[in-house]
């Protein structure tokens, strides 16, 4: 009895270890199969050809074990490395010669994909699975009639009304972007149709409306390159394609070589797939400006770059922005594989590099990923290729400088940040003396300004002596001032009849002997009120303020963490005194008079302020507006400080939102327990019920929402009403002298009203029709109405 319970205990462990071992073994196989398909086209000895044959096998000799895993896989490769599109989709059509059954599945599993990415709002997914349908034409997996069926589908979004544009102009992008794959195999077997679709497309871009184009550009102007919306440009690109028959020298095609196997396979027909209707909530890309730095005379003579309406130059550019997008988490590895593109030894791959990254940081109106991104990607690159990215970069830099005065406000602050930053890591050489010609011009021109702005940059990320030893004598004009607070109260014969100088030196006695809140306003008590009337109501004390103000943050000013401190622990005088919103823009002016040679202590005092709530958003705003900071209003620090503003609200704004929200699921979710507790005739934990949120909670975040939402479309309203002011005035004054209107100020100040518009298009848009009706009226000036026309034409 005894041996035969040990002998099945043996067997009992036996059959546990050998499941074990097979699930460890399928494991195995498994992760090997998605290594094999993950590294395929990879550098090998064997060529690409032979690679795809015996991988073929491999995965057919698997299909009836591991038939699930290797449509995922596939799939997930074909939307995840749209580089190697080709190379999988040979792959499939080999695999659909050995097994028809699972070609038809791979099939079905891609158009799910497709169907599933377009509901989902995933465009670029949505994108890589519609090229890569078609691409299986090519390995004659699909059929060419099937596949023309779905891009007539595909269009039918542009046919649509009262539809966004920028949902129809996505779809024919999608479809336009397919045919440097299929363009060949659809213009022999299925020309007429072919032709159909083109004329379809060409209906569609020739009636549709393209007022937001001059806001997406980065230059003003067309010389020497013309800046082309992209689906003008992608158009361009396709009818020269055209006319070379669709012959093109970039996409590498693997299924040439067996396309006797292939031309024998069966194909299938895609089922009917619709573009999703249009909902509210869908959000689609942006349009943008395609854009051009470089052109074959400025790159050496051999390899040639590409011409701007080829289709290799799309395909490159393309290229190189999917490298960068899988990268940009670590700048090491996106700079090393940019220098080891696929076809380097056919391009100037320096330029197309450079171009490609510059058109990044510029887009309007945000680059993809932080701007710091593409500073630190430039530098791995100049660190990688030394002997020549270096001098392509100085090239392009001379370009941008010498074409700066046609370009958009936001990219020229984007340029400042990154050419300060690019220096510091360049021990701050450069050949100043080939921008001589700026030292004589206006100092409100943009070349001048240009320079004056990045050595303020260059000032927050060294010290000022530094920067005063890094330029040439006949730059010293455009150093900034030695970052040192102005202090007015300092007790001297020049200040003993200054009103207030007596309390501030006691003040900052106190301070010293490390006095409490409390006792500074006791002392701050005794200063007279240069406001106050005849019966003593006066609230506003500006002189309390200004003393207070400049001596604390004085003391405070040997550092940031000094100033932070410092305001917190009179946090309370600093309630006390910002009662208005006039008593708050007092504050900042006396923050301005003390700090106004230090921006950045300026950015972040403000920053801090509005944290803490001492200042308001709306103060801040009308504040820059104010005619005392007219002599600043062009300086870049100035609209640093406004968009902090406007995001700290918006920021604001979206967390009681999100705070609403799932408080909402949270009461939903328990009062759906609480009624299948009594349905089971139990009954709700304490600590449940003391979680449980109220209705009376949610009403009260609710009136928070919408107050700040209040608070939110009542500081664009400021700030959009006081650009239409001083537009209008200088528009008016400038007609009644009889003078160009369009002067380097106005330059700049249109600018930043766009500027505004586009950097928070998502928070503005809501507001869009109260801004129509209150501000943006059809009597405003043509030129004030045009950029608001442009931001509205942008979601249209």
């Amino acid at each position: 009895m005894s041996r035969r319970r040990a002998h099945d205990n043996d067997d009992g462990y036996d059959r546990a270890y050998r499941k074990r071992r097979r699930v460890s073994e399928n494991q195995e196989i498994e992760d090997r199969l998605e290594s094999l398909i993950l590294r395929v086209g990879e550098k090998s000895t064997a060529s690409i050809e032979s690679n795809l044959e015996g991988l073929a096998s491999v995965l057919e000799a698997d299909l009836s074990t591991f038939r699930a895993k290797v449509l995922r896989i596939l799939t997930d490769c074909a939307i995840k490395m749209p580089e190697k599109c080709t190379i999988y989709t040979t792959l499939v059509g080999l695999l659909n010669t050995k097994n028809y059954n699972f070609g038809g599945e791979f099939v079905e599993h891609m158009v799910r994909t497709l169907k599933e990415s377009l509901k989902a709002c995933n465009w670029d997914a949505s994108r890589y699975a519609l090229r890569f349908l078609a691409d299986l034409v090519n390995c004659h997996v699909i059929s060419a009639n099937s596949l023309i069926q779905l891009l007539d589908n595909m269009l039918d979004a542009a046919k649509e009304d009262g539809v966004p544009n920028v949902r129809k102009g996505w779809y024919v992008f999608a479809v336009l972007s397919c045919l440097p794959w299929v363009g060949r195999e659809l213009y022999e077997k299925k020309e007429q149709a072919l032709e159909m679709l083109l004329m379809n497309i060409d209906v569609y871009l020739n009636k549709r409306p393209k007022k937001h184009v001059p806001a997406l550009r980065v230059w003003a102007v067309d010389e020497p390159h013309p800046q082309e919306e992209y689906l003008d440009c992608l158009w361009a690109q396709i009818m020269k394609l055209k006319q070379d028959n669709w012959a093109e020298k970039h996409i590498p095609r693997p299924y040439l070589a067996f396309d006797s196997i292939l031309c024998e396979a069966l194909q299938h027909n895609l089922p009917t797939v619709l573009p999703p209707p249009h909902h509210d909530s869908y959000e689609y890309p942006m349009p943008w400006v395609v854009f051009r730095m470089f052109d074959y005379t400025d790159c050496p003579e051999t390899p040639v770059l590409p011409g701007a309406h080829s289709i290799e130059r799309f395909l490159i550019e393309e290229h190189l922005h999917q490298i960068v997008e899988t990268y940009h988490w670590e700048r090491k590895d996106c700079a090393a594989h940019l220098l080891n593109f696929t076809h380097k030894l056919k391009i100037p791959l320096e330029y197309c590099i450079v171009e490609i990254l510059f058109a990044e940081l510029f887009n309007v109106p945000a680059p993809r990923y932080l701007e710091i991104f593409y500073g630190s990607t430039l530098i791995e690159l100049c660190k990688l290729q030394p002997s020549t990215l270096p001098q392509v970069l100085a090239q392009a830099t001379e370009i941008l400088f010498m074409r700066i005065e046609s370009m958009n406000v936001t990219c020229f602050d984007r340029f400042v940040n990154w050419f300060a930053y690019h220096l510091s890591n360049f021990q701050f050489r450069w050949s100043w003396e080939d921008w001589d010609c700026c030292i004589e011009r206006d100092p409100e021109h943009p070349q001048p300004k240009f320079i004056r702005e990045v050595l303020l940059k260059c000032l927050r990320l060294s010290y000022h002596q530094r920067i005063t030893d890094m330029v040439p004598p006949s730059f010293q004009k455009f150093i900034p001032p030695e970052p040192v607070p102005k202090y007015k109260y300092h007790a001297n014969e020049d200040t003993i009849y200054l009103p207030g100088v007596q309390v501030a030196t006691q003040l900052m006695k106190a301070i010293r002997e490390k006095c409490t809140p409390e006792e500074a306003a006791a002392l701050l008590a005794e200063l007279p009120n240069p406001l106050q009337d005849e019966d003593g109501d006066a609230r506003l004390n500006p002189l309390k303020i200004d003393v207070f103000v400049q001596t604390l943050l004085f003391l405070a000013s040997k550092s940031f963490s000094h100033a932070f401190a410092a305001i917190s622990k009179f946090h309370i005088v600093f309630k006390a005194l910002a009662e208005s919103e006039e008593a708050q823009i007092c504050i900042l002016r006396s923050l301005f008079e003390l700090w106004r040679n230090h921006q950045q202590m300026l950015c972040v005092l403000i920053d801090k302020m509005l944290k803490l709530q001492i200042v308001e958003c709306s103060a801040v705003a009308n504040w820059i507006f104010s005619k005392e900071m007219s002599s600043e209003f062009t300086k870049l620090y100035l609209w640093e400080i406004l968009h902090l503003t406007i995001k700290k609200m918006s920021k604001h704004v979206s967390r009681l939102g999100r705070e609403l929200g799932e408080t909402r699921e949270r009461l939903t979710r328990v009062e759906s327990d609480d009624s299948e507790e009594e349905s089971d005739g139990g009954t709700g934990t304490s600590k449940r019920k003391e979680d449980k949120p109220t209705e009376e909670i949610v009403e009260r975040m609710e009136e928070k929402l919408e107050v700040a939402q209040a608070d939110q479309k009542n500081l664009f309203l400021i700030i959009f009403q006081r650009f239409i002011m001083i537009l209008s005035e200088h528009l008016v004054r400038c007609d009644t002298d009889g003078i160009d209107f369009n002067t380097y100020w106005y330059k700049w100040t249109i600018g930043r009203l766009q500027q505004v518009f586009l950097t928070h298009h998502e928070q503005v848009q809501r507001y869009s029709n109260t801004l129509e009706t209150l501000l943006f009226t059809q009597d405003l000036d043509p030129h004030i109405l045009d950029v608001f026309h442009q931001f509205i034409s942008l979601r249209a």
